[in-house]
This record gives structure tokens, sequence and C-alpha cells, in this order.
């Protein structure tokens, strides 16, 4: 999963130029495909889940499924961002405005503006906030009410889920931290299985605000996770409510040993890259780094903590 680092204070923007890179495949684009065969079924009726899916196996195996062509301003706009994901330099963001003349639904177009075109996170922001209420009006109330717990799992709700992300990580830089921490929260109810990562930037919010009764709550629902993120939070948490006893320096042995690295960016043995990696593995230094970025402000305001974990065995481990 890649991570983006917030700040732990409100912070300005400086004026960017655009990727002229080839850049990695932008995930976002790879939607195309899903989209599309969306539509297909939209267009017909079956009596079961089984019943489509077995439509869907007969053309691939024929070699006849292609994808049915927007229909609605919406669909014609989303599928311009297709184009403007696979696109690089300014014609991105081209294509996104482009996006919004067909239809000012299309919230993918003010996510893109707001990572590309923004000259202030205050401007960031509020073209994330136009992105939130143009997918709200895209899904329209039915949407929320009868698909809690699968948005994401639905293709078309993406878009909004990308424009609330973004949205809440601005509010938060720009130090409105309950309502960021309010998106965050109700995002995990509109899609539990959390393919965003939002659990990880929320646990770090909570950290930071001291709100460890919330923490605790979140760590309870991910108590499978098994990722060196939950497992340091769940130490600190757990040396925030009873020091350092029993169950914290277990926790504490169990964080270490699925990841060693940690404690040398907590405890100041290496400094934090100034740019984080685009993506990290179990285990590995990119997952501390995109870690300490994320949850360390929680761990350096907390008093003893760093103490505590420089007299743990092993976390000055090379």
């Amino acid at each position: 999963m890649s991570k983006k680092k917030p700040s732990t204070k409100p912070r300005k923007r400086t004026k960017r130029k655009p990727n002229t890179r080839p850049p990695f495949l932008d995930r976002r684009a790879m939607e195309r495909t899903m989209s599309g065969i969306g539509r297909l079924l939209s267009e017909r009726e079956f009596q079961s889940p089984d019943e489509a899916e077995a439509f869907l196996q007969k053309m691939l195996a024929s070699g006849a499924l292609e994808a049915q062509p927007a229909r609605i301003p919406v669909e014609q706009a989303q599928d311009l961002m297709y184009d403007a994901w696979e696109a690089t330099g300014w014609r991105r963001v081209e294509l996104a405005r482009r996006a919004l003349e067909i239809s000012p639904d299309c919230a993918d177009a003010y996510v893109l503006l707001a990572e590309e075109a923004a000259r202030s996170l205050e401007e960031a922001r509020d073209l994330y906030e136009q992105g939130v209420k143009a997918g709200e009006r895209a899904l329209g109330p039915r949407m929320f009410e009868e698909e809690v717990g699968s948005f994401w799992g639905l293709v078309e709700t993406r878009p909004y889920m990308r424009a609330r992300a973004g949205l809440a990580q601005s509010l938060w830089m720009l130090g409105e931290r309950q309502q960021a921490i309010e998106h965050y929260t109700d995002m995990l109810r509109l899609n539990p299985g959390d393919n965003q990562g939002i659990r990880y930037l929320l646990a770090a919010c909570l950290l930071e605000m001291g709100s460890d009764e919330a923490l605790g709550k979140l760590l309870d629902q991910y108590e499978d996770d098994a990722t060196a993120i939950w497992s340091y939070t769940r130490a600190l948490w757990a040396f925030r409510r009873l020091g350092a006893g029993p169950e914290a320096n277990a926790s504490l042995r169990t964080a270490l040993k699925q990841n060693r690295f940690v404690p040398q960016y907590l405890l100041g043995m290496k400094k934090l890259p100034r740019h984080l990696p685009e993506y990290i593995g179990f285990g590995d230094e990119d997952e501390a780094v995109a870690y300490v970025a994320e949850a360390g402000a929680g761990w350096w305001k907390t008093p003893g903590a760093m103490e505590w974990l420089a007299a743990t065995p092993s976390s000055k481990s090379n």
C-alpha cells in the first residue's frame, strides 16, 4: 500500500509543476474495464448473482465481451478521466477540466485537479470538497442507504471515496482535526473492508489526538491486521493505558519481530527521507519509514514512550 506523508502542522503548498515524467501505471486507469462491464450488466436483468457470473464467463469464453460505451454525461466524463489517469503532464489537467465541462458531477476530475493543479492546501481542500459533493450527486441518496458496507466494491463509488480521502487529509493538514477524523470514521462505515488503508490514517490521527478509547475500538475492529503499522500502534496504545507493564512489553516485542526498522526512525538513529516510498512491503524498511511518517507524532508526544522504546531489547538492532 502506498502512503502520503501528512504534516503535523498546518502548512502551505507552493506552486508546483505537473509531473512530466512517464509515471508508473496509475491504478485508477485500470478501473475502465470494470466500469464498462458494470454498464453491460446493468442493461440486462438477472435472477441471481450466479446467473450474472455465468453470463460474464460465457462472454469471456466466446471472446465477445465488449464493455458498453458511456450513456450519460457523468459516464462520459468518467471515461475521459480514465484517459487522464493514463496521460502525463498538463494533459492530465486538461482532460480533467474537459471532464467537468461534460459533467460537474465527475468526482475524479476534482481529485486530479486537487492533486496536480491546486496551488495551496486550501485550494486542494476546496477541490476535494467539490469532489465529495459531486460524488454524492452522482451516486444519489439511495446508494448511501442500500450499499453501506459495500463501497469500493462498487466501482462507481470509488471516485467519491477518493475525493473524501483527499478531503480528510487536507482538513487534517489544515488543523481541522475533528472533521478529518469524522470523515475517516464514516468512510470505514461505508467500506469496512478498507481497501484504501483509511484505518492507518485514522489510527495515526487518534494517536496524535490522544483519543485512546476510539483508538482501542479501531484496533479491535481490525484485530487480525498483521502489519507492523498495526502492531506498533497497538503497543503504544497499551503503553499509554497501562505503562511499561507485561501487556505493553509483549505488544512491543511482537511489533519488533514484525519490523525491526521502526525504532531506528522513531529514536532518530536514521532520518526520514524527503520522499516517501511509492510501495512498501511487510517488515521492510520502507514500511518503517511510512509508519513513522504517519504515526511518529503520536509516539513523540506520549510521555515516557521514547525512553520505554529505547530500553526495550532489540529496539536498536540494525
